[in-house]
């Protein structure tokens, strides 16, 4: 039986936030890590075409009353996407070492 495969679309501000995890670990480690810490989660964010359901709603959302946004995580980063029909909406690639509930309640509100 074929899955059915969901389309990955990577919102502005999630692209930005991949570009600035793989400029800081270029800066502050190596060029190889950040090469292959953006090919990872790269690979964890196209493995939702096949599994979009797969992630969770996280404690953070939860306590903002939002229940649309799912989660998947690839340590430490989170990644936080919505499913709407046959298109995943990938919103934000976060470091989970940070605040997240202020960050996704700034980041998420405003989009």
């Amino acid at each position: 039986m074929d899955r059915k495969k969901y389309k990955v679309n990577l919102v502005k501000s999630a692209e930005d936030d991949l570009v600035e995890i793989y400029e800081y670990i270029f800066i502050n480690d190596s060029e190889e890590t950040a090469d292959r810490i953006y090919l990872k989660l790269e690979e964890k964010i196209l493995s939702l075409q096949n599994y979009p359901n797969r992630g969770h709603v996280s404690e953070e959302m939860n306590l903002l009353g939002i229940d649309d946004f799912l989660e998947i995580n690839y340590k430490p980063y989170r990644i936080i996407y919505q499913v709407i029909k046959d298109t995943i909406f990938v919103r934000c690639v976060l470091d989970g070492r940070r605040d997240l509930q202020s960050l996704l309640q700034e980041r998420l509100m405003r989009e």
